[in-house]
């Protein structure tokens, strides 16, 4: 038997990696910090479990249309308009799917074709560090990734210079995300206008294809006084927008599985419509007592999200400051999700004290976890100079950040 092609040059998780290895040791009995999961150590809000066991008790149990029940498309669509400020939303612009996940690969399946022989692949800007989903998902649709690459020193934040330079007559698609994992880093609106305007004047002058697909799943997770801005609200490109987002993040529903696309106008109607077809071929709809606690998350859970946000918001500020103290470690402060994502390559070509060689961010990774019951996850997988940087969230208490920093600073220590 052989597997395709497809599959057999398809990367795993690196995340659910980590995951699974930090598993296996505290199942061995060692006292592991896991700082790997990109989910928030919250329990969704009573009301959204309510809203569930309601819809069960009530006979919610059975198939829903394939782009998401009506009340909750609508429920998003007025979200998006109201919030995001993004004109010309209606339900029929809407597309629930299973996680922010799914979202995104309906839509490069939808909007990307693999080349034909002689012909390009088509080119999907991706500015790096990057999500490591991002990449897999562009290549399985048969895109070619351009990497827009960024540092800690410039804030992990591609400029429009960068941006203009990279769009040329085949460019089909910018991914963009802020907040953005793995960086932690969030774009001002000032920035996010500055980009857009260079979406705008390139569409017209250079690559009249181009579609932005803005993630947006961290959106109400800010820090620090900034303020989101979501890229479709932005003048002259709403209508070549699709904004990604989801309930996992900031209502802490990530077992849920609850993404959605939405469009602006003629083109994100069109582009729904696709997605809902390909939906259709896969997942057919999420299960339907789920569709009433988008409305209830949306419209009655914003004290629970600004609680979460608040202590965030703490833990940001407190890991912030303990890696800025500890030798060798380059990192911006965290300023959305809940994530940071130093540069560890100062400590390259040294020893760990239990021998290791460091010669890699999996190398560094690796050691941590084996000698000092650290769990991170290294950043190979998240491009660019990921391959300099460790991910560390603090989705976890202050008491497991200042455990694990200690961790941290003693294995930095040691290396020799």
């Amino acid at each position: 038997m052989e597997l395709s092609r497809r599959v057999r040059s398809l990367p795993s998780s690196s995340t659910l990696a980590v995951l699974g290895r930090a598993r296996q040791l505290r199942a061995e009995g060692v006292d592991v910090l896991t700082f790997a999961a990109g989910e928030p150590d919250f329990d969704t809000p009573a009301s959204i479990i309510k809203a569930a066991e309601v819809a069960m008790e009530t006979g919610r149990t059975r198939y829903a249309p394939v782009p998401g029940d009506p009340d909750a498309r609508s429920a998003i669509a007025h979200k998006i308009t109201r919030e995001n400020h993004i004109p010309d939303v209606t339900s029929d612009h809407v597309v629930i799917s299973t996680g922010g996940k799914h979202a995104l690969y309906l839509l490069f399946q939808s909007l990307l074709d693999p080349p034909l022989a002689g012909q390009e692949a088509p080119d999907v800007l991706l500015p790096t560090p990057a999500w490591v989903s991002y990449a897999p998902q562009i290549r399985l649709a048969g895109g070619r990734v351009v990497e827009i690459p960024t540092t800690p020193e410039s804030g992990f934040k591609m400029t429009p210079a960068q941006l203009e330079a990279s769009i040329t007559p085949n460019s089909r698609i910018l991914v963009f995300n802020s907040p953005s994992n793995p960086c932690g880093v969030t774009y001002t609106p000032e920035e996010v206008e500055a980009l857009a305007a260079v979406v705008a004047r390139e569409t017209a002058r250079t690559a009249p294809n181009l579609v932005v697909i803005t993630d947006e799943i961290y959106e109400k997770l800010i820090y620090g006084g900034m303020t989101h801005r979501s890229f479709g609200a932005c003048a002259g490109v709403s209508e070549q927008t699709i904004t990604v987002n989801g309930l996992s993040k900031a209502y802490a529903m990530t077992g849920w599985r609850v993404g959605y696309i939405a469009g602006s106008g003629e083109f994100g109607r069109t582009a729904a419509s696709a997605v809902a077809k390909m939906q259709s071929q896969t997942t057919t709809c999420i299960p339907a007592f789920i569709y009433p606690t988008i409305r209830v998350a949306l419209e009655e859970c914003h004290d629970e999200v600004e609680t979460m946000r608040l202590a965030f918001e703490r833990r940001a500020d407190l890991i912030d400051a303990r890696i800025k103290n500890i030798p060798g470690l380059v990192c911006p402060k965290p300023t959305g999700a809940f994530y940071v994502f130093p540069d560890v390559s100062a400590h390259f070509g040294r020893s760990s004290a239990g021998g290791r060689r460091l010669e890699s961010a999996l190398d560094f990774a690796e050691a941590l976890l084996l000698e000092h019951h650290l769990a991170a996850v290294p950043g190979e997988d998240f491009l660019g100079c990921g391959r300099r940087c460790v991910r560390f969230s603090f989705a976890c208490s202050e008491e497991q950040i200042e455990a694990g920093m200690d961790r941290l600073e003693a294995f930095i220590e040691g290396l020799r």
